[in-house]
This record gives structure tokens, C-alpha cells and sequence, in this order.
């Protein structure tokens, strides 16, 4: 969670989708509008994901939209200099779990967010997983096992 004192120097939040964890870190850059975060040099507006440039991961402009409209909404597109660290899950769940981190550290550097993010459904926790395999269902979720008919 951010850092209540003087010298903060980032905001982070944590989002979840399904098996993609993600990590958002929204720094304050300095006078030259420029952060060095582990060994990475950030500008104003620029994302990085796991130390790529966010363009790389996320080319379509679909996947763009998604992942800078909580930013779009607040007005914060050229505020921060933003490193988030992503594990698991495939490129979908990853992409919406860097959604949920965004805004929820959004929701940190200023409270009046909250109800516009909500508004558009970006703070809601998408909490559909995989179902589980059952025990004697050959290998699947639901699948039951063919019945004889003699």
C-alpha cells in the first residue's frame, strides 16, 4: 500500500484476474520528469511491464484502450511514470489484472477517483476462475462418465 509520509516517493496497488497477479507502481517524477527504477528510466506517462515497454507486450489498440482508461478517465495520463511486475495467467487475464492495479493505485493519489472508476466498473474484482476437476469425471470439470445402457 503507499507510503503515508513525507517523502513518498510511488503509489502501489495490487490487481487480480484469475491466475494473473499484478503489481502497479505509480511514481512522482522528479523536476526532470524522468524516475530510475531499477535500472530502467522512466518519463512521465510511460508504462513498463516487467521491464518491457507496455507498446511491446500490448499491440493491438483494443489492449490499449483497456489499460489506459482509468488513466483517461482521472486525467492522468502524463502524470506518472508507472512500473508494474506481472506473474501467472495468460495475456488476457494479465492485461485486466494490470487494469485493477492501475486503478486501485489511482484510488490512492486521490480519493474523488474512486467514484468515477467505480462508475465505469474498474475497481469491481472480476472473480471468475477456472473450476476445478472432480474426482471420477475423466479428467474434466462437469463431465460425468457415459452410463451403460444394458
Amino acid at each position: 500500500m503507499a507510503k503515508k509520509t513525507k517523502d513518498l516517493k510511488y503509489y502501489e496497488a495490487v490487481g487480480r484476474r484469475k491466475e494473473a497477479t499484478a503489481i502497479a507502481r505509480l511514481y512522482i517524477p522528479e523536476k526532470e520528469g524522468e524516475v530510475a527504477v531499477s535500472g530502467l528510466k522512466i518519463k512521465k506517462g510511460e508504462i513498463f511491464v516487467n521491464g518491457k515497454p507496455i507498446e511491446e507486450i500490448y499491440k493491438a489498440k483494443e489492449e490499449r484502450v483497456i489499460y489506459q482508461k482509468p488513466l483517461k478517465l482521472t486525467g492522468c495520463e502524463d502524470r506518472f511514470a508507472i512500473s508494474i511486475k506481472v506473474s501467472g495467467g495468460g495475456k488476457r487475464g494479465r492485461l485486466f489484472a494490470i487494469t485493477l492495479a492501475i486503478s486501485r493505485a489511482l484510488v490512492l493519489v486521490d480519493q474523488n477517483y474512486r467514484s468515477i472508476l467505480k462508475k465505469e466498473g474498474l475497481l469491481t474484482v472480476d472473480s471468475r476462475v477456472k473450476e476445478r476437476r472432480k474426482v471420477g469425471t475423466g479428467g474434466k470439470a462437469r463431465r460425468e462418465k457415459q452410463s451403460p445402457k444394458r
